[in-house]
């Protein structure tokens, strides 16, 4: 009966029972996607609601790929992967779009029948995002901070900081000067790289003692944008 319901609807002939089979591995792929970028953020910040994306991603895909067929099955995935990308794109961890490339990736295996592809696939690329997760491979041993410092606008600021850059980082490079509050003030965006032991407050009185107690800020580099 289940046959004759949608032998309409199922493209290349697909049976019920294979359609379900392909959406179970599917849905069992996207659920260990899904623990894995859980257990690799542990100490990380994430949107909750990503790892459950991560789950549905390879189910939609798969059906996607299966119902639609094997002329515009191309076509299709290709567009709906760059769909897909497009939510993830502004602004986040770039990690977090290779995991969604990932995701598409395997329900596309699957939707194509080569479920066993996408399992070999899954568990190798598990082990290794795992093991380089696990390993800290690639993450400097420096971090880089930006540092903004107000400074009146009638003070000349060639050359005013870079003893105590020199004293207190490995390397400082000025990026950005703008001005605020209608001209009167000047601010002057750094980005340094602290020195072994780095002692924040001290840094920060140093500086503050040369701007004339102006605003001062110190922040990771990598979450901030400069603007001219």
């Amino acid at each position: 009966m289940l046959e004759s319901i949608f032998s309409t609807t199922l493209a290349n002939n697909l049976s019920v029972l294979t359609f379900l089979f392909l959406l179970g591995v599917a849905l069992i792929l996207g659920f260990a996607i899904s623990l894995l970028y859980v257990k690799t953020h542990e100490k990380e910040e994430y949107a909750a609601t990503f790892p459950t994306t991560l789950i549905m991603l390879p189910v939609i895909t798969a059906v996607i790929v299966l119902l639609v067929g094997t002329n515009l099955a191309s076509a299709v995935s290709i567009g709906g992967t760059f769909a897909l990308i497009r939510f993830r794109s502004a602004p986040g961890d770039p990690k977090d779009i290779a995991y969604t490339f990932l995701s598409v990736a395997i329900g596309v295996c699957v939707g194509v029948g080569f479920w066993a592809y996408g399992i070999l696939f899954t568990l190798i690329m598990c082990a290794v995002l795992y093991s380089i997760t696990r390993n800290s491979w690639g993450v400097p041993k420096t971090h880089q901070m930006h540092l903004k410092i107000e400074i009146p606008e009638a003070m000349n600021y060639a050359g005013l900081f870079d003893d105590i850059m020199s004293k207190y980082t490995v390397s400082s490079s000025l990026k950005t000067i703008k001005t605020a509050d209608f001209g009167s003030l000047c601010e002057l965006h750094y980005i340094i790289t602290p020195a072994a032991g780095f002692d924040s407050k001290a840094f920060l009185d140093a500086l503050r003692s040369r701007n004339g107690n102006l605003n001062i800020s110190l922040n990771l580099a990598p979450t901030v944008s400069f603007s001219s």
